[in-house]
């Protein structure tokens, strides 16, 4: 077993003692919660206008699933581990700050794109940027906000989700109709550059460790690789990682590929579909909300931290029935409504997954503990989820048409879930004694 010093941190001398107002608290999650709004704004600007693309590129469905997986997925994953464990040695929201600039800047240059290849490159890039907004950001929000605080404070943050999508799709989708799709990268890129500056001027660096009530020190940061080995140690993390996985394949597949899908399937202009997507987006944004709420309650009342498994587990099963009605009916009214029960059922597990990672993770490996999280999210989720759907929707073609490809493609995908619920499940029986233990190593830091 790893001793404190080695997972916890070295016996470094605790950080000075600082105090910051509540009000401040909740200033600094609104602004990373700002960020976090462009971070999906700038990744998800690409499925609002990716039928236009494929339209001036002459693409196939396979080609534009893997333009909107593979190269952001791969580089965003890889990347966020290291960029983590810079994070956890070093100023956070100066990492933080520099990351927003830059895939802000990057999703600008998508529009300058003279053939499909730049695209994967800019692309690329706008991944390498978003790998060093999450660690930074969940690491700085577990040192503002208590352990029983800490689930609901996250899911506020992982509202940036549902908005930054709603504003991504609205705005693309009138943008790429009004302006065209060059335009609209330089659009929805830019406000980026002024939230990393906002962030590096207005943010201050806590101590860590200080929303523990019970641990007043805490030491250096672990070797990168101690940290790594200890978070894998646990059944739990690696069975709640695995679930997030599989649950964002069929996220991934839907968020870049819905508003393909109701522009083929039932017709819709590109400011249409944005329109409908944005709406789901919202309805979402109730999901992200209560996911974290329920866990937080029910851990708290039932003291059982079982619950934060539960509860993404129990949602994740049963959106399955509601996203084949969703997919399949040719009604747009039952669409509509079955993604709405749908989205806010997919929502809700991104708080209580992101508190599980915060929870076993040490003090020192915090962000290295959400950067393993979407790694894996991001590599299996968005790396295949897209890039599984387009295929699908490529080989079905010659069965059900070019118009009603996609619809089969997305609702196919959407087993997947029944695997990533089992994983949550299985991962709920040794979530009790692996968070225990991350509790006493923080304990036994020695001052």
């Amino acid at each position: 077993m790893k001793t404190a010093a080695e997972v916890g941190g070295s016996a470094a001398a605790p950080a000075a003692s600082e105090s910051f107002s509540v009000s401040y608290r909740y200033y600094v999650l609104f602004v990373l919660f700002l960020g976090y709004i462009v971070n999906v704004m700038d990744r998800g600007v690409l499925a609002a206008v990716l039928e236009n693309i494929k339209r001036d590129f002459a693409l196939t469905d396979t080609q534009i699933g893997f333009l909107g997986s593979m190269p952001f997925a791969f580089f965003y994953s890889i990347l966020g581990v290291p960029i983590a464990a810079l994070a956890d040695r070093t100023i956070r929201k100066n990492v933080l700050a520099a990351a927003i600039v830059l895939w802000s800047a990057a999703t600008a240059a998508c529009g300058f794109a003279p053939n499909f290849y730049w695209l994967v490159t800019t692309r690329a890039l706008t991944g390498v940027g978003e790998a060093g907004g999450s660690p930074p950001s969940h690491s700085l929000i577990s040192d503002y906000f208590t352990r029983s605080q800490r689930a609901t404070a996250l899911s506020i943050y992982a509202l940036g989700v549902p908005v930054g999508q709603m504003i991504g799709n609205a705005l693309g989708g009138r943008f790429n109709d009004i302006f065209g799709w060059r335009e609209t990268f330089f659009l929805i890129g830019a406000p980026g550059v002024v939230v990393g500056l906002l962030v590096w001027a207005t943010v201050r660096e806590p101590p860590r460790g200080l929303s523990e009530n019970d641990v007043k020190k805490t030491g250096d940061a672990p070797a990168f690789w101690t940290a790594v080995k200890f978070l894998s140690s646990y059944a739990s993390f690696a069975h709640m990682c695995l679930a997030a996985g599989l649950h964002s394949v069929v996220w991934y597949a839907g968020s870049q590929l819905n508003n393909v899908f109701f522009q083929r399937s039932h017709g819709m202009t590109a400011t249409q579909a944005g329109d409908v997507v944005a709406l789901m987006a919202i309805v979402g944004a109730a999901g992200t909300l209560l996911g974290g709420m329920f866990s937080d309650k029910l851990s708290a009342r039932k003291n059982d931290r079982r619950w934060y498994m539960w509860v993404p587990g129990i949602a994740t099963l049963i959106m399955v029935p509601f996203q084949f009605v969703a997919y399949l009916t040719n009604e747009l009214h039952i669409t509509i409504t079955s993604f709405c029960i749908m989205i806010v059922l997919a929502s809700m597990f991104f708080g209580p997954s992101f508190a599980v990672a915060q929870g076993l993770g040490t003090l020192r490996t915090r962000a290295v503990a959400t950067s393993l999280l979407l790694l894996v999210q991001t590599l299996v989720g968005m790396g295949l989820g897209p890039l599984i759907a387009g295929i699908l929707s490529d080989r079905l073609k010659p069965v059900v048409g070019d118009l009603q490809s996609m619809r089969w493609a997305l609702a196919m995908i959407g087993v997947v879930n029944l695997w990533a619920a089992a994983h949550y499940f299985i991962g709920a029986r040794s979530i009790r004694k692996d968070w225990a233990r991350t509790e006493e190593l923080n304990k036994a830091v020695p001052a």
